[in-house]
């Protein structure tokens, strides 16, 4: 037996909490077959007296490693456990002392595994609305107009012009307003809307003042009709908020400015002397963006501020926020906002911007979801023009899983495509075939499915700003099939199998990638195909999604999504 592959580590993704009385312990081990994996387990204070054995279950396959696991319903929340492992006619005990060959029990209170209490208030809570949340992300400027009375001076670009910065199309919320029919008919109850506050840019990511509506975009009254409208088809919408930086613009840093360290905001910031120099940028800022001040989130002040905009932000009816660059925030900043947040307003939601491992963000206490960019890498490159095999997907996608719990996971936003990536369009060599599977996996796969405007189109594009591209509402290049297809694809996430964050299994079977999930509410089984070559596939249910599959054979670049 591999020892050294064997981990586990209580309180973490390798033993938490489902619910009040639910946990899961999961076990790591290399891959390799043994007679049994088991769990001996009980009430902490009762271990050495007498234990339980629940058999664990191999779930997941990474490149490296093997995953069992086991859940457990608990009559008392303190519970002890030691893992024993059966190969080759022996048996192997693994606790908190390591791997063994015997095990004294009644010393076990110093060495076994514990979860020593579910707490209620530690365990991770998904919002029941979200299960069912199909977002459709629009960048504002280019998705529709809608008010033609407003002083369109700023409009300095045709409406299927070029995209830059300073460039703008007119696009408003009043525009969204009028389209919100069209949004709910191909599928989609729930919006993602990128900064709509005053700003000189077309993006808003760099924001003077985060209570002004922008005039480009309209009023405060404009808004208040589109969340009305919204909340009266049933439809559920969040916003991008930026508390990582803001413009140099912005009234407090002008303050900074004027006064340097005399002013009252200069702890407001990150600032390299007794006054900024918008020259040298002599003060923390995103990214190589000098205009765009990095807020000090470790000042109290500074989070009491940005906070209250937050509460304002879901007091005036949006559903949740999108933290523009959740990772660069402090994570003092990320509890306090979450705490009070949820105090408030316990049914909407926190999701951020994190491109890389999340796992510090997702413990119950900060966010509830992130983007999900690491799906669309695995995504990118399995349905990209060379495709990696099937079986590494299914690796990648189970390590994916296996980075966070559950509730995490079902909360995940889920994305081919949004405003700072190229359109996945582009990544899969202009495939509409291509395009439709892989939209096909970010639904049957756990989390919150979105999709970016114009994907139905589709509309193609390079990275930002290429990828900002107007909105053709004369649909000349619209295809009818595809149109059809991602219906019936953003359809999918009505069926009840495909709520929550469980995952019967993903593999890799016969050159194909193979997603199960399996609930109360029945099994669906999704076949992807990029291998080049066609597969046979009896598939005994109900068709619900179906790409390229024709006489029970899935051929390339086909997908084939199945019910029972």
């Amino acid at each position: 037996m591999n020892k050294y592959a064997i981990f586990h580590q209580p309180e973490s993704r390798y033993a938490y909490a489902l619910s009040d009385n639910k946990l899961r312990i999961i076990l790591r081990t290399a891959h390799e077959k043994f007679g049994s994996v088991e769990i001996l387990y009980n009430n902490k204070y009762d271990f050495t007296k007498h234990r339980n054995t629940a058999v664990m279950t191999k779930f997941a396959e990474t490149e490296l490693f093997d995953y069992y696991k086991a859940d457990f319903t608990l009559a008392d929340v303190r519970l002890a456990y030691v893992f024993l492992i059966s190969q080759n006619s022996k048996n192997y005990y693994y606790s908190e002392e390591g791997i063994s060959e015997s095990y004294d029990f009644e010393l076990a209170y110093y060495t076994f595994f514990q979860f020593p209490c579910i707490n209620g208030s530690d365990v991770m809570r998904v919002c029941d609305w979200t299960q069912s949340a199909v977002f459709y992300q629009i960048f504002i400027d280019r998705f529709a107009r809608g008010n033609f009375e407003k002083d369109d001076k700023y409009i300095n670009s045709e409406w299927n012009g070029g995209c830059d910065r300073y460039t703008f199309a007119g696009g408003d919320l009043k525009g969204i307003t009028g389209k919100l029919d069209y949004i709910k008919s191909i599928g989609a109850n729930a919006l993602y809307l990128t900064p709509i506050f005053a700003s000189d840019s077309n993006h808003k990511y760099n924001i003077t003042d985060y209570t002004a509506v922008d005039p480009q975009f309209g009023s405060q009254s404009d808004l208040e009709e589109l969340l009305k409208s919204a909340r009266e088809r049933g439809m559920r919408v969040i916003i991008d908020t930026v508390f990582n930086h803001c413009d140099q613009k912005h009234a407090f840093f002008q303050d900074v400015l004027k006064n340097g360290v005399k002013s009252r905001y200069y702890g407001w910031f990150f600032v390299d002397g007794d006054f900024p120099d918008t020259e040298k940028g002599n003060y923390a800022h995103f990214a190589d963006c000098k205009y765009m001040p990095k807020w000090n989130t470790n000042n109290p002040e500074t989070r009491r501020y940005l906070i209250d905009i937050a509460l304002k932000y879901l007091n005036d009816g949006f559903d949740g926020l999108r933290l523009d660059v959740a990772d660069e925030l402090s994570h003092s900043f990320l509890r306090q906002l979450r705490s009070e947040v949820k105090e408030k307003y316990p049914d909407k939601i926190l999701l951020g911007e994190v491109w890389h491992d999340n796992r510090h963000w997702l413990r119950g206490e900060q966010l509830d979801g992130v983007m999900n960019y690491k799906l669309q890498k695995i995504l990118a490159d399995y349905f990209g023009a060379v495709p990696i095999p099937a079986r590494r997907a299914a690796e990648r996608m189970n390590r994916l899983l296996l980075m966070n719990t559950e509730q995490a996971n079902a909360t995940a936003l889920n994305f081919l495509d949004n405003h700072d990536t190229p359109r996945f369009f582009r990544f899969t060599g202009g495939s509409k075939d291509k395009l439709l599977c892989a939209l096909c996996a970010v639904f049957v796969f756990p989390g919150i499915p979105c999709v970016f405007y114009g994907t139905e189109l589709p509309l193609d594009g390079a990275g930002d700003p290429d990828c900002r591209k107007t909105f053709d509402w004369t649909f000349k290049n619209s295809d009818g099939g595809f149109l059809n297809v991602f219906k019936a694809v953003l359809a999918l996430k009505k069926e009840g199998v495909l709520k929550g964050g469980a995952v019967k299994s993903v593999t890799a079977q016969n050159g194909m990638l193979v997603i199960v999930r399996e609930n109360e509410h029945g099994k669906i089984t999704a076949y992807f195909n990029t291998g080049g070559k066609s597969r046979i596939i009896e598939c005994g249910g109900s068709v619900l999604v179906s790409i390229n599959y024709k006489n029970n054979r899935l051929l390339n670049n086909g997908a084939l999504v199945v019910k029972v």
